[in-house]
């Protein structure tokens, strides 16, 4: 596995510091992310998951807790729109440049909005996709945050 990608570049162009950490990817797990969690022995909370969604008529990504899901209102509104819904994975794979189970937030084709749960605020270090399957990023959310020039809100709600 190669662990130069566009993501892992632009984490490398920005100067902050950042760790690569690797797993054995299994597509036919029911949670990417959690299985992701568990491969590396971190709580899911850590570990971020990349939503690929459609907020009235714009692209945006949200990043959040791979044991929580995405409350589409929440997203709506600090994106400023009326409505939201997730992008079908062969959108996200076509916009975002990278395929599902390896989609960063971190350098896709086009700079998109970028939204991370109000959560990762509260972490030491977050774990994102690095933009290949099985390879993920740990960094502090604050450095994070300011790469993507995210907006941080409520994003999470418990599975259900």
């Amino acid at each position: 596995m190669s662990r130069k990608t566009r993501a892992t570049m632009a984490f490398e162009k920005s100067g902050k510091p950042f760790e690569i950490l690797e797993y054995t990817y299994d597509p036919e797990a029911a949670s990417i992310g959690r299985q992701a969690a568990d491969s590396l022995g971190l709580p899911a909370s850590m570990v971020f998951k990349t939503l690929m969604v459609m907020a009235g008529d714009e692209v945006c990504v949200a990043l959040l807790p791979s044991d929580r899901e995405l409350n589409m209102k929440a997203l709506a509104t600090v994106a400023g729109r009326k409505s939201a819904a997730m992008l079908r994975p062969e959108d996200a794979e076509r916009i975002s440049g990278y395929h599902v189970g390896g989609i960063s937030p971190l350098g896709q084709k086009k700079r998109l909005r970028c939204f991370v749960d109000a959560s990762a605020t509260d972490l030491a270090f977050m774990v994102v996709n690095g933009g290949q399957r099985g390879l993920q990023i740990k960094a502090a959310p604050a450095d994070l945050i300011a790469i993507l020039g995210a907006g941080v809100a409520a994003l999470a709600v418990p599975p259900g």
